[in-house]
């Protein structure tokens, strides 16, 4: 019984990393029993960095503002976590997820859930339909939303 291989990730963006890929690939261990799986594809792209600003300065923040839900407002941040329970991808999703160990849900020493999937686990993709969920379910609430500032 071999050990676990360790997950690797090369990104072919030059001869320096082709030649770390191909110095790999004759030294990886063959086990009919518990085989390694070779993927090579097109790069995944994260959500951008100006995603996530928009998203705090624009919808969190109109919901924030303007729900009242049993006669209280919550912080943006409450939303947020509300909105990652309610709308992260339940498994992984290769259009939605940038990557292959995405998981939503862990399980703590209770055996409770605990939420570590994260909005940052989804690509461009996953993102713009995670804020179209956050924008429907504020608009089924009276939101107006407001265009989030353009950054210089």
């Amino acid at each position: 019984m071999r050990p676990k291989f360790t997950q690797r990730k090369i990104r072919l963006v030059g001869p320096v990393q082709l030649a770390t890929a191909m110095a790999l690939l004759p030294n990886l261990p063959l086990d009919q029993a518990n085989p390694l799986e070779l993927v090579i594809r097109e790069e995944v792209k994260a959500r951008k960095p100006d995603q996530n600003a928009l998203y705090w300065a624009g919808p969190l923040k109109d919901i924030s503002d303007q729900c009242w839900i049993g006669g209280k407002q919550y912080t943006s941040e409450v939303w947020a976590d509300y909105f990652k329970r309610l709308f992260l991808p339940d498994e992984y999703d290769a259009e939605l997820c940038k990557d292959e160990t995405y998981i939503k849900w862990s399980y703590g020493p209770d055996g409770e859930p605990v939420l570590v999937g994260s909005s940052t686990d989804l690509t461009i993709k996953g993102f713009a339909q995670y804020l179209e969920q956050i924008h429907a379910f504020g608009a089924n609430l009276g939101v107006q939303f407001h265009e989030a500032p353009q950054r210089g």
